[in-house]
């Protein structure tokens, strides 16, 4: 009985940490585009403007 004590306010103040951090994010902004990532992945930015050249094939010039 005498845990309970002890045991009551650690899961109040850990209920309350937990609290303010939800609130710290709410109003900091890390909800707001919440499908924002799952489409960046689908996107494809890095494409290559020249494909890589052949095996065989030259970068020079010809004059």
């Amino acid at each position: 009985m005498n845990v309970l004590v002890y045991l009551v306010p650690m899961a109040l103040g850990l209920g309350l940490a937990g609290l303010f951090g939800f609130l710290w994010a709410l109003k900091s902004g890390q909800y707001n585009d919440i499908e924002g990532a799952a489409l960046r992945v689908l996107s494809d930015d890095d494409l290559e403007s020249d494909p890589p050249p052949m095996r065989g094939e030259s970068n020079r010039v010809s004059r």
